[in-house]
């Protein structure tokens, strides 16, 4: 007869094996965060083979004036990749420089939310009486060319190393890459593929800090692309490669209110401001001009990239002003900050004390006076 074999494992076995999971997860998620950036937003980007890049936001401003457009893109990058090649399909000879990195800034006061005060009748918490007591005496927390690839020319902008070119078809623009130290993932020349047959463009910019050895991180200065373009268009194909939720934040200029055609895969665009803007000044005005244009504010959200179909194409739309609305919660309070709830609190718990004083009152004048009877007795008597 066999016997059972009892496997006994010690209490230090057992942490050995916790420690290894927590070291494999960690590495997971290391791994996660610099993982090869091929999507982001209208354009990819490329790490040399051994670095990696991602981009944790990207914020585009659009001009079109009915004939030529004006895309500012500003990235904000994490990774070890010292230097990176920036590819964006474009529909005709583009342009390169640096864009005004107070252009975002300036759009966001233009199109910040209306404030509202909202007031409520009765207390919330962190309102008394019913502040928690942190323990501390605070309340509630405040709210490079090749054959096929045409090189238009190479300078320095700013930080970067910038290469201005266009190629005819994604083999062509991989051999520039592998010669600038890139490759060309094999997914990325799938992507590319639609340009090709509709014969855009693909405009290319090498990126590199201008600190031997530094690497590009944190926010990156803002490049500026212009090309004609007889409509609006905002090239998003690229971003099908993305494998994690995508997020386009879009601020157009032109002479009427624009929205794109279709969802292409993604969320219902929703229009965050549309208005205005009387005199642009400083960074739009450089962009716009200092004549009258409108603002549209756009944001949409792409939970499955890979159902992304197309590129965002705009159209005019009714030039119906929007500008969102953000209320700011308050107690009701009168005569320099008493609670209405407390005064009608208090006067209602005043007044039904005067009724119950009152009540008893006549009560004790009822028992005090004599009944008929017994007066008319006493008056015999």
């Amino acid at each position: 007869m066999r016997g059972t074999q009892r496997i006994t494992r010690t209490p230090g076995a057992r942490a050995h094996r916790v420690l290894a999971v927590l070291v494999a997860l960690l590495a997971l998620q290391l791994g996660s965060l610099v993982a090869p950036a091929y999507a982001c937003g209208c354009g990819a980007m490329i790490p040399s083979k051994d670095q990696r890049i991602g981009v944790d936001r990207e914020e585009s401003a659009v001009r079109w004036d009915g004939r030529a457009e004006t895309v500012v893109m500003r990235f904000n990058v994490h990774g070890n990749a010292e230097h990176a090649a920036w590819i964006m399909p474009v529909p005709s000879r583009a342009g390169v420089t640096l864009g005004d990195p107070g252009l975002f800034d300036a759009l966001d006061r233009l199109a910040e939310p209306e404030q509202r005060d909202r007031f409520h009748f009765w207390p919330r918490v962190g309102e008394w009486p019913l502040t928690r007591d942190r323990g501390d005496g605070a309340g509630a927390p405040a709210p490079g060319a090749a054959p096929g690839v045409g090189v238009v020319g190479r300078e320095r902008l700013g930080p970067f190393d910038v290469a201005r070119l266009t190629a005819t078809d994604p083999g062509a623009l991989g051999d520039w890459l592998r010669a600038n130290g890139f490759e060309l993932p094999e997914r990325l020349t799938g992507a590319l593929q639609p340009y090709v047959d509709r014969k855009w463009e693909y405009v290319a910019v090498r990126l590199a800090p201008q600190e031997k050895g530094a690497v590009l991180h944190g926010e990156l200065t803002p490049l500026r692309i212009t090309f004609a373009s007889p409509e609006l268009v905002y090239p998003m194909r690229l971003s099908r490669l993305a494998s994690t939720r995508q997020t386009l934040g879009l601020y157009v200029l032109a002479e009427h209110r624009m929205e794109p055609r279709s969802p292409i895969g993604g969320d219902r665009p929703e229009v965050t401001f549309a208005g205005r803007i009387e005199r642009p000044e400083g960074a739009v005005a450089a962009l716009a001009g200092d004549r009258p244009v409108r603002l549209t504010v756009l944001e949409q959200e792409f939970p499955h990239p890979e159902r992304i179909d197309d590129d965002h194409h705009l159209r005019t739309v009714a030039d119906t002003p929007y500008r969102r609305v953000e209320y700011t919660d308050r107690l009701l309070t009168v005569a320099g900050g008493i609670p209405v709830w407390l005064l009608t609190v208090g006067g209602g718990v005043l007044l039904a004390v005067v009724a119950a004083l009152l009540a008893v009152r006549a009560g004790r004048r009822r028992a005090g006076t004599p009944s008929g009877s017994d007066a008319g007795v006493r008056s015999s008597a």
